[in-house]
């Protein structure tokens, strides 16, 4: 009872200052009623503006007056702030706060849901803008508490679930009231994603290139609905028109997929402000053109554990470079003035995130920029600059006091207010009490010593040499001892409890024997010296940072890739055997000139200044092999297979630049090819021609006037007999039956269009535009081409018939494996045949294919190309041409036309590419032998005049490559050896598309392959 009225009485005694006398991290709070003054403190009002020994002055939530001359009120409670600094509380505009992450619909076996399962919205379950993040609310204490704990303030929350997620709202992190006070705006933002919501089984889209059709075609039908001109209420359209002002936010992901954004909000009118993944400075040029605001994740990727050599060898180099690379993302991106703010959302743990901010300006982010993406820029985004991110008269009350630079990780956030609501986090005038005392109680001297951290402090107690087990707890002013005594026949402590004062630590003992009496500890000046020059050895050996040297970016930014893009050369080739495709045939001892990326002259004797100079002699120059059928280089989804026809996908919109099959290929001598969507359905995705510029961007390797193509199939695939999941068609005359309803509703589409555009003057409103029905009514207008996935002799007839029906033509019939059986009726209508050399008997639709079909197509006069439709493949067509030599009595120029002239033919590129011609593109590859043997390299390949592949300078590419990994594993083993986090090796399945591959099975990751 004693000792109880003895703490009564110490609390009694400090009760004045009760406020000041707060444990580290127990979630303090207190709220004020009257004006409260923040004295003595350095102020940052903005990102470039402080104060010293500034004033903050506030009340009921809001500030009145911040300054160095402030006059204070009579009542006002005074807070001193001598020696910290002040600043806006951040904010974070994409944050998940609050809301419950969506669990998974169930799924039904492998039958899939086609029809979307809501009435009175839009047709497709991932699109849902009338979803309202405010109506669906879970305030949470303590992931509120962790965020303040790092600073944050605000934040802008929202689901993001569904391709178009719904609207977010603005509150801040303030547990002292409710959402009554704490909400800001309750519909502040729009958001968007390339991915499905995880609530619905509906098939469509199931692929990338499927969500950014059916974004382009919400934006068009929310236009149409707009006029008045549906019969229907669509809740979802009107809820996107609704939401059009606000502010549109799209998460997008890894580097192409941001661009691909870009793109899609430029096509509309629209300035997203886009969710990063902190791959930026990969494709820094790119990123600045887009002119657009990203929100920068900043979990930086922690180092790989490669201490095993052979688990090590999992890790990619990409993998490896990227975390080198990444801390110094905000750093180039502030470097390229490109406008950015800062997220926590993507940590594990709030306190990763200022950690890595921490790391971020030690990497060189400025400090001024780092202050501006957490508290300026994103309330500007916010339309919200009088009320957050800055200190001013009227802004709200929300701050962070700390110890001293924020970007020091030396410093505390001490306090962090919310709406003027004081959240304390670690109390900012502690007391020291660490160092060595005399301790006496009992009429015994002993000596303490106390050391660790502040917030986690250890004490040692001694006497004649003799340490007794000693337990230390301290909740300023309060201390409590409990010491083991020496007794040998019974275990017993000695209980002290006391405080603090000014020069000494005193309170009240209980002995072993439970008598009571008084104790104090005085503190030994010499000891406290030899403490600070402990704490001064701990403080410098934090300050010895080095920053490493970034590993350079290349690209594409993974193994292989260049170190600066690489650019057209003057090149002459001297005395090579020429193919030139032409009438000219092959020519021996010729030299060939590129220039400005053309064939500029052949041959004998030619002279060129300022050019490369190439010895040919006893080697082979061709044209560039080009791909007629190939699945390289798309991302995330070859099939859009949730619909039987999928006419509004494009893989131009999904060409990957940096899959390492493109520099493969570029090894095999292809310098060309057609993308195309997979065989998952009668009527599939639009093509994308490419030429392999490795390195460049997906843009850049489009050839934009090339005429455009679209994918068609038939067969087993498309009636889908090997998975079945209950889609139209499931018959091979169900397929037959589903190109006379398209085209038919493509011959409506076109005459509704065609009266309303004759009619202008008495129509008031437009049709409904329809990417599908465009699509499909180019090619009845024969403005676009069908290469169409084929097998059986019975649907290829079909098909033919059924184009002449609506007065078109298939342009080119692939895989084609009975071919030879209607070679005929293929040159009579006019379509060509792109197939495989030696493929058969791998299902069963191809029981009846031979290798002498290339050969007996041919011979009706059907221009045919030998394809891939395999990233294996497709870097040995130079083999696979050879192979129509074997089979057939092809001759060798022919059959080298099979995969350079014909592709080119088919594609109706052949005026620019597929042979040798003065005028055409410099697309060409120097063959160490013969093209079309098995023991030919390619030792030079050139797109555009460009080298983009070498074999003189592969043994240096490898040499490099092995240096770097080298380094980067001395790097990682340096980074755990100093004790920092690391992670496991992880390997990354690569998976090849091909026509049937569903889903989106291949690389989904930040980095790539090598």
């Amino acid at each position: 009872m004693r000792i109880c009225s003895l703490l009564v009485v110490f609390l009694l005694s400090f009760i004045g200052n009760a406020q000041d006398y707060f444990p580290k991290n127990d979630g303090v709070k207190q709220s004020f009623k009257n004006h409260v003054a923040i004295t003595h403190a350095t102020i940052y009002v903005s990102p470039t503006q402080k104060l010293e020994n500034a004033t903050l002055l506030f009340k009921d939530g809001k500030i009145i007056e911040v300054g160095t001359n402030v006059t204070l009120p009579k009542n006002a409670t005074l807070i001193d702030a001598t020696d910290k600094t002040i600043y806006p509380s951040f904010i974070d505009i994409y944050s998940e706060f609050g809301i419950d992450k969506p669990q998974p619909a169930p799924r039904r076996g492998f039958v899939t849901q086609y029809d979307a399962s809501r009435e009175g919205y839009y047709w497709n379950d991932h699109v849902k803008p009338e979803f309202n993040a405010y109506e669906n609310l879970k305030y949470d204490d303590k992931t509120a508490g962790s965020l303040r704990e790092v600073g944050f303030g605000t934040v802008l929350s929202h689901s993001n679930d569904g391709i178009i997620a719904g609207t977010g709202l603005l509150w801040t992190l303030n547990d002292s009231d409710n959402n009554s006070k704490r909400i800001l705006n309750t519909k502040i933002s729009q958001h968007f994603t390339f991915d499905r919501s995880k609530l619905s089984n509906q098939s469509y889209p199931s692929s990338l290139m499927g969500s950014m059709a059916l974004i382009r075609q919400v934006y068009h039908d929310a236009k149409w609905y707009a006029t008045g001109a549906s019969k229907t209420k669509d809740l979802s359209l009107e809820s996107f028109n609704a939401n059009k002002n606000l502010i549109q936010i799209f998460d997008a992901g890894d580097i192409l997929n941001k661009l691909r954004a870009d793109k899609i909000g430029k096509e509309f009118g629209v300035n997203y402000i886009i969710k990063g993944s902190g791959d930026e400075f990969e494709k820094i040029a790119e990123i600045k053109k887009t002119g657009a605001t990203y929100i920068i994740p900043l979990d930086f990727p922690e180092a790989y554990d490669v201490s095993d050599p052979y688990l090590a060898q999992q890790v990619s180099l990409s993998d490896m470079k990227f975390w080198n690379q990444a801390p110094f993302n905000l750093k180039i991106l502030a470097e390229n003035n490109i406008n950015f703010v800062l997220t926590a959302n993507d940590n594990k743990k709030p306190k990763d995130f200022l950690d890595n901010l921490r790391k971020a300006v030690l990497y060189g982010l400025p400090k001024e920029k780092a202050l501006a993406a957490l508290t300026e820029t994103p309330a500007k985004i916010l339309n919200q600059s009088d009320a957050l991110g800055v200190l001013k008269k009227g802004a709200l009350a929300n701050f962070i006091i700390v110890s001293g630079d924020i970007f020091d990780d030396k410093s505390t956030i001490h306090e962090n207010w919310v709406q003027g609501n004081r959240n304390i986090l670690d109390k900012m005038n502690v007391d020291d009490i660490r160092g060595t005392y005399d301790l006496v109680f009992n009429q015994q001297t002993f000596e303490l010593a106390i050391t660790g951290e502040l917030d986690k402090l250890d004490a040692k107690i001694s006497k004649d040499s003799i340490n007794f087990g000693t337990k230390l707890t301290y909740k300023e002013p309060w201390i409590t001892l409990v010491i083991k005594t020496k007794d040998t026949t019974t275990t017993s402590f000695y209980r002290l409890t006391g405080i603090k004062n000014k020069t000494t630590l005193e309170g009240k003992a209980v002995l072993e024997n439970g008598v009571e009496t008084n104790w104090t500890a005085t503190k030994k000046e010499a000891s406290d010296k030899k403490e600070d020059k402990k704490d001064d050895k701990k403080d410098d050996k934090k300050e010895d940072k080095k920053v490493p040297e970034m590993v350079p970016v290349t690209y594409p930014n993974i193994a292989y890739g260049n170190i600066a893009k690489p650019t057209q050369e003057t090149i002459l080739f001297k005395n090579a055997t020429v193919w030139t495709g032409e009438k000219e045939g092959t020519l021996t001892e010729t030299d060939v000139l590129i220039q400005n990326g053309k064939i500029a002259q052949i041959g004998k004797n030619l002279s060129a200044p300022n050019a490369k100079i190439v010895d040919a002699t006893g080697k082979h120059l061709t044209a560039g092999i080009i791909d007629e059928h190939s699945h390289i280089a798309i991302s995330r989804g070859v099939n859009e297979g949730g619909q039987n026809s999928s006419a509004e996908v494009t893989i131009e919109d999904v060409v990957n630049s940096d899959d390492i099959n493109i520099y493969r290929n570029l090894s095999g001598g292809v310098t060309s090819a057609n993308l195309l969507h997979g065989s998952a359905n009668p009527i599939g995705g639009r093509a994308a021609f490419i030429k392999l510029k490795w390195g460049y961007t997906p843009d850049e390797m489009l050839v934009k006037d090339a005429p455009k193509y679209i994918k068609f199939a038939l067969g087993e695939n498309v009636k889908q007999s090997n998975w079945g999941s209950g889609r139209f068609p499931q018959t091979r005359m169900g397929v037959e039956q589903v190109y006379e309803d398209y085209f038919s509703r493509a011959l409506e589409y076109k005459k509704e269009w065609a009266d309303y555009n004759a009619n202008k003057a008495k129509n008031k409103v437009a049709p409904r535009f329809d990417i599908e029905m465009e699509v499909l009514g180019q090619i009845l207008d024969r403005k676009r081409f069908i290469t169409c996935h084929s097998y059986v002799q019975s649907e290829i007839n079909m098909l033919m018939k059924l184009a002449e029906r609506f007065n078109f033509k298939i342009q080119t019939f692939t895989h084609i494996l009975e071919g030879y059986k209607v070679a005929d009726k293929m040159a009579e209508h006019g379509v060509g045949g792109s197939t495989f050399a030696d493929w058969w008997g791998y299902k069963y639709e191809v029981k009846d294919a031979i290798p002498y079909n290339a050969a007996l197509m041919n011979g009706q006069g059907v221009v045919v190309s030998i394809n891939s439709d395999d990233a294996e493949m497709s870097r040995r067509l130079n083999q696979e041409a050879g192979k129509a030599v074997k089979y057939g009595n092809v001759s060798e120029e022919e059959a080298w036309k099979f995969v350079t002239l014909n592709p080119a033919k088919l594609l109706q590129v052949d005026d620019k590419v597929g042979s040798i011609k003065v005028g055409k593109d410099a697309d060409v590859v120097l063959w160490t032998a013969n093209p079309l043997s098995i023991y030919a390299k390619a030792e030079k390949t050139i797109v555009d005049g460009i080298v983009f592949y070498d074999l003189e300078k592969e043994k240096a590419t490898l040499a490099s490559i092995q240096k770097q990994r080298s380094e980067l594993t001395n790097s990682l083993l340096e980074a755990k050896n100093k004790g920092l986090k690391t992670q496991a090796p992880k390997k990354k399945d690569v998976g090849h598309y091909h026509c049937d591959t569903l889903g989106e099975n291949c690389v989904v990751s930040h980095a790539k392959y090598q």
